[in-house]
């Protein structure tokens, strides 16, 4: 009872905070950083450990410089989702712009629904938040739950304040079965972990043996839906610019984990472009083949 006055509590308190300019959130951000990283130390090593084994031609000096302005980039995150509680539509807008939505509208006037694909990139939660806006189709976001019900209750609020439709992970098919008659965009961060009794596949990843979901691929052969990217570029602090990248527009040709390989290395290229604002602080390597 005491944990949930608590969590209430600090709910309220994101609120709040959301309503002052992200500027001053900024500068709290700045702070942050400061405390993640030098006080706290927070998984600096498997931050550490997971650029290392991403990069090995590159120099002691040269990751730690990553790491640096990927801790600074995640502090700054942090205070975007937490702004995203009151953002106006405006601003969103604003600061995450779209180019080849036109393409997806041709689907959507031919009755057709589209499959897309991006990673923890970015802020891929605002940039969810925008696509909703953008586009003349329901979106929809495939998640995974968090444990905590009362932050999960505040993630779902500021989700889809604008009408998106966010759907659990193991509700996918029947998510997509209550829209079936209308023309939708499904939306995966097709690098999330499954687990061990999930994985059935390993893609070559940023030089690594890398578990991988294969729920894009098998809606997309099983739907024939096209699929796009959507490659997340970082313009300047807290603005976005999003390319809309056709990936596999007939996926009912393509070989078995071949669209797998493909939404992979789409990624990691982009990763090695910016290599600091990828989620590195996530356990991503847990386990290996057997």
């Amino acid at each position: 009872m005491i944990k949930r006055g608590i969590a209430h509590i600090g709910v309220f308190f994101l609120y709040l905070l959301s309503l002052l300019p992200l500027p001053l959130l900024f500068f709290f951000a700045r702070l942050l950083y400061y405390l993640l990283y030098y006080v706290i130390g927070y998984r600096k090593k498997v931050v550490r450990q997971n650029l290392t084994h991403s990069f090995p031609e590159k120099s002691v000096t040269e990751i730690k410089a990553i790491e640096k302005k990927f801790f600074l980039y995640l502090a700054e995150l942090i205070f975007e989702i937490i702004k995203m509680t009151s953002i106006s539509k405006a601003e969103t807008l604003k600061r995450v712009k779209f180019t080849g939505l036109e393409q997806l509208e041709v689907h959507f006037k031919a009755g057709e629904s589209v499959l897309a694909c991006t990673g923890h990139y970015g802020n891929w939660e605002l940039g969810t938040l925008a696509l909703g806006l953008s586009i003349s189709a329901k979106t929809m976001v495939i998640f995974k739950p968090i444990k905590n019900k009362i932050f999960e209750t505040w993630f779902d609020c500021m989700r889809t304040r604008y009408g998106n439709i966010f759907i659990a992970m193991r509700q996918t098919l029947r998510g997509m079965a209550a829209y079936k008659n209308e023309p939708t965009l499904l939306c995966f961060a097709s690098d999330q972990s499954p687990t061990r009794e999930e994985t059935k596949y390993f893609v070559d990843f940023l030089h690594q043996p890398t578990a991988a979901l294969l729920g894009v691929e098998k809606i997309a052969k099983s739907t024939k839906r096209p699929i796009y990217y959507f490659k997340v570029n970082v313009v300047k602090k807290g603005y976005y610019h999003i390319e809309v990248l056709p990936m596999c527009l007939e996926p009912a040709k393509m070989d078995e984990f071949e669209i797998t390989d493909l939404h992979f290395k789409f990624l990691e290229n982009i990763i090695k472009e910016q290599p600091q604002y990828w989620l590195w602080s996530h356990k991503r390597w847990k386990f290996k083949p057997e």
